[in-house]
């Protein structure tokens, strides 16, 4: 069952039917400020970090689910309801909500009045706008009461929900014409506040909950709102609200608009009274200034639109499939852009208080979003190599706000420094700057302690060189990407995490993942080594991978797949000898994207067994058969019922390993199949049972042997989004960024004639035409740039500011 469609044309999700399987959200804000806002209205703002300067107050798995946002109210005589239809709940004339790039639109109506609410931020702006558009459609004058209504969080989202006996005491609002502002804590140790503002004489507020909704009141009939008037309180204690009352009038035809904002303000620390316990609020009325009209309004939001033509323009398809023209064109590319802001720390499955920014999930998004604003890029890379300690080793999540390392969910994850590798190469590819490398980088955020950045990524290759186990593995230290494959935590406590508790202190397990994985990026590291002249020191890595590779093939190969571990007694993990888990996805993946084995078949037949064993209707399973007991020496992945999350569920990020793994073997067909399984596009059809938004990513599809396979959980923050673009775009459709040009080597399924990619590249466009005459998946025959044929697959780098054709013919 559909509850909305693609409006590809505007770059639109429209959901018509506002009672989703789960609650669908869109992001808003594209840098430092940012909201949250789902199909009926719910979701929370926070400035750069969710936890430390969250504005606005959400409660996760609620009971309705969903309840608490930024709401409007219109009490139209005695109908109440909302243009976002919750949290009232009446029933609309009419509704939809248009999610778009990074704004979001409500369109509504009820008994010949029409809502529209148009919320997004400006660019390079700390504060929200909500446009109101009201319209009376009938023939008689309409006389409405309008109501706004946001909840103060108190600026540490975790003190929150938490420290009750310290916060119903400190919150603090001072009223000032129409706007309330929200200086909890401001007198103290803060500079910075929060206001709600609207561009019209108000009739009356609200800054206190109770007072507003009434003590025994739900969200969806408040008790000012029921009765028709504010009680104009100013909040003392207790819980902080802002809502503005609003008497509007309107003649037959008539409309009105009323402009909304909600902000962030920073103030100097000796200047931030105007009198004595005043806030100083110069800075609010200028940005209030700012977007106090319509026409200021809208020109922020085509400023907006246009930023995203700009950013979607740099790589678009035309393929004979229009699901993968919408994925590769809007959406993948969209959720990157949300990925690299976010990492997983706020979304409506992530609260936003405990991760901050991962380390790994970092490194990996950047992939999906390098070709869009490299600069941004740039700084996140030396951001996350920032945290980094000497011996390679690193914290494995940061927080947004202060870019410093904590350890709140452990440490020692022993693939974390290998991303590093990942990301630079990308990020020097795409743009040729290899400045990056002489840029000094703290170690531990300690500039005394600065080396080039180079010496960062010698000194993650090194990290897995120096941590080798008995058979010559790498050690998977707390865990690998699995972060639920726990081999030497050997955890009887319920109260104990799996991730910061090691009750075998020697750590002896091996990860067959990361030995792919540093194959992969040892690869990568010798290539860049080479590029810059450090020839000693590519032939020095060489000898490792070459090591490593010796290693898998002796001790890593199971017979028909790839081993996924050693576990910590030196016992085979993912083997043919074991009761269950006997085959794991990751290391079937990152083997066959090192290629190691390809020439003895090793490749091909784990690939098949892939296919045999791990793919279902809905995508890759992560191991089977899944666990149906606790195995103490493997830690949570164990825990989880047959089918979900690490065991055994379709855990969307490690599909396209699988999918670059099978182009290196030239099946298109297959590698295309895995795509269409998890792309959301192709599943909106069964959004009842898929329950998340068929316009995102999702981390987990529940499995085969789930209780409800195809059912997901986890969308939008999730390294799915980037892995897909990355194996769509640069190994299917194969047009792939080198150091020395643009290398074009599609592996598509062999139905297709071929299509077309727009791609930006070191500034100029490159126009590319793939034909495929006979069917065929792989293999580039000839090459045409602007009609002179090349002898080899990379296209140099074009003059810059202008328009090239490539045209590529595949055949044997």
């Amino acid at each position: 069952m559909k509850y909305g469609h693609f409006d590809d044309a505007n770059r639109e999700y429209v959901i018509t039917n506002p009672k989703t399987p789960y609650p669908w959200i869109n992001y808003l804000g594209n840098e430092d400020f940012f909201s949250l806002t789902s199909n009926t209205g719910g979701g929370y703002t926070f400035y750069k970090d969710a936890k430390f300067r969250r504005l606005t107050r959400y409660r996760y798995n609620n009971v309705p689910i969903d309840d608490g946002g930024k709401y409007f109210y219109i009490k139209d005589e005695d109908t109440i309801w909302s243009p976002g239809w919750k949290p009232v709940k009446t029933e609309l004339d009419s509704y939809e909500c248009r999610h778009g790039m990074s704004y979001t639109k409500f369109i509504s109506s009820k008994n010949g009045v029409n809502a529209e609410v148009l919320q997004f931020i400006p660019l390079g702006f700390w504060g929200e706008i909500q446009k109101v558009n009201l319209k009376n459609t009938t023939s008689t004058v309409k006389t409405l009461k309008l109501y706004s209504f946001i909840e103060w969080a108190l600026w540490n989202a975790e003190d929150d929900m938490t420290n009750f006996q310290r916060n119903f005491s400190t919150g603090e609002v001072e009223i000032e014409d129409s706007v309330i502002y929200h200086k909890t804590e401001f007198k103290e140790r803060r500079n910075h506040y929060a206001f709600f503002s609207v561009n019209e004489p108000i009739n009356g507020y609200d800054t206190d909950r109770e007072s507003f909704i009434g003590l025994y009141n739900g969200f969806d009939s408040p008790e000012a709102v029921v009765n028709g008037k504010p009680s104009n309180t100013t909040a003392h204690g207790w819980s902080p609200v802002a809502s503005h009352y609003i008497e509007v009038s309107l003649k037959p035809g008539e409309e009105k608009d009323f402009i909304f904002m909600l902000g962030y303000v920073e103030v100097d620390e000796n200047n931030k009274w105007e009198s004595k316990s005043v806030i100083n609020k110069k800075p609010a009325k200028e940005m209030i200034a700012k977007f106090n009209t319509v026409e200021k309004v809208q020109t922020a939001f085509y400023e907006l639109q246009v930023y995203w033509d700009n950013l979607l323009g740099k790589i678009s398809i035309q393929s004979e499939d229009v699901k993968l023209d919408r994925m590769v064109n809007i959406w993948n590319q969209y959720q990157c852009m949300v990925t690299f802001n976010m990492s997983r720390s706020a979304s409506f499955f992530e609260s936003g208080i405990g991760r901050g920014m991962g380390f790994r999930d970092s490194n990996q998004d950047l992939i999906g979003f390098v070709h869009q604003i490299p600069e941004r890029a740039r700084e996140r890379i030396i951001d996350i190599a920032s945290t980094q300690f000497e011996d390679g080793s690193c914290y494995h999540q940061y927080q947004p706000l202060t870019k410093k390392g904590n350890a709140v969910l452990g440490g020692n994850f022993n693939d974390d420094p290998l991303w590093l590798i990942l990301s630079t190469t990308e990020y020097i590819k795409e743009t040729g700057d290899f400045s990056l490398l002489n840029e000094l980088v703290p170690f531990d955020n300690d500039m005394s302690r600065a080396k080039p950045h180079f010496d960062h990524l010698k000194a993650s290759f090194y990290h897995v060189v120096n941590n080798l186990g008995p058979h010559q593995l790498p050690l998977i230290g707390r865990a690998d990407w699995n972060d639920c494959l726990n081999l030497n935590c050997f955890s009887k406590d319920p109260n104990e995490s799996f991730q910061t508790t090691g009750n075998k202190k020697d750590g002896k397990a091996e990860s067959l993942m990361i030995a792919g994985l540093f194959v992969v990026y040892g690869k990568e590291y010798i290539d860049l080594c080479t590029q810059i002249g450090k020839d000693e020191e590519a032939a020095e890595a060489q000898i490792h991978v070459n090591n490593m590779i010796a290693a898998v093939k002796e001790f890593g190969w199971d017979g028909e797949w790839f081993l996924r571990a050693y576990d910590y007694f030196g016992k085979k993990v993912g083997s043919n000898q074991n009761e269950e888990g006997k085959i794991f996805i990751e290391s079937q993946g990152w083997c066959g994207m090192a290629e190691i084995g390809i020439e003895e078949g090793l490749v091909e037949k784990s690939l098949n067994a892939v296919d045999e064993h791990l793919n279902c209707d809905y995508g890759i399973v992560l191991n089977s058969p899944a666990f149906s007991k606790y195995y103490i020496e493997y830690g949570e992945i164990s825990t989880y019922p047959a089918g979900y999350k690490e065991n055994g569920g379709v855990f969307c990020h490690n599909n396209p390993w699988i999918m670059i793994a099978e182009t290196k073997i030239g099946r298109g067909n297959k590698a295309f199949e895995y795509y269409s399984k998890i792309a959301p596009s192709y599943l909106e059809e069964i959004s009842e049972l898929h329950k998340v938004e068929p316009y995102v990513y999702c981390q987990m599809i529940a499995g085969k042997e789930a209780f409800k396979p195809g059912e997901a959980k986890n969308s939008w923050l999730s390294g799915t989004a980037s892995w897909n673009f990355y194996a769509i775009t640069q190994y299917i459709l194969g047009v792939k960024p080198a150091y020395n040009g643009l290398s074009i080597n599609p592996c598509i399924p062999s139905g297709w004639s071929g299509f077309k990619m727009s791609r930006k590249f070191r500034g100029a466009t490159y126009n590319i035409e793939v034909l495929n005459p006979n069917n065929i998946c792989k293999g580039v025959k000839t090459i045409f740039v602007n009609g002179k044929e090349i002898d080899s697959n990379v296209i140099p780098i074009l003059q810059p500011n202008k328009e090239h054709t490539i045209k590529v013919i595949i055949d044997k």
